[in-house]
């Protein structure tokens, strides 16, 4: 089970699992941590009600830091596994693996709006949100070349030929 005290130690398996390095890490951790204790006091349980017993009583959860909890949420976004494979890197069940996603991820978008750095999620604002560090926004397409059958007059042909296969194409 990768843990990010294990993981710190070598930074380029940091970044390549979390896309971020330790530094960046640490600074989202500290905004993710201010949000997970204000949704999740020590005096409540998790579903809110009055503590029975004192913090750490009870069974022993398998992402116990914030760190992991951190982790685990990072390398999901990361990869985007089926739930079944991120709880096996985790020793968790499917179920739990699901209800671990949909409690962290609102709380690692929070943290994100906290710190500046939510994805901008309308079209419209992205050219003013800062991301381009006034640069004039760049458009890139995305196409695919689907086949067609070849022109016989040979400017058509030239006009559509792709330069990389033999096969004249349509560019989508």
């Amino acid at each position: 089970m990768p843990t990010y005290a294990e993981l710190k130690e070598n930074r380029r398996q940091f970044l390549a699992t979390t896309s971020l390095t330790v530094t960046e890490f640490e600074q989202l951790l500290a905004a993710f941590r201010e949000v997970y204790e204000t949704r999740y006091p020590t005096t409540l349980t998790q579903a809110g009600q009055p503590r029975c017993r004192r913090v750490g009583g009870g069974r022993k959860a398998r992402l116990a830091t914030v760190e992991d909890k951190l982790l685990f949420i990072l390398m999901y976004q990361k990869t985007y596994p089926i739930q079944t494979v991120q709880g096996l890197a985790f020793r968790l069940s499917q179920s739990r693996t699901n209800e671990l996603i949909h409690d962290l991820m609102p709380l690692l978008n929070e943290a994100l709006t906290q710190m500046g750095h939510a994805p901008e999620r309308d079209p419209a604002a992205f050219p003013k949100s800062g991301a381009t560090l006034g640069l004039p926004p760049a458009l890139l397409i995305d196409g695919t070349e689907r086949r067609r059958q070849r022109p016989k007059n040979p400017e058509k042909r030239r006009e559509n030929y792709s330069g990389k296969k033999k096969p004249t194409p349509i560019k989508t």
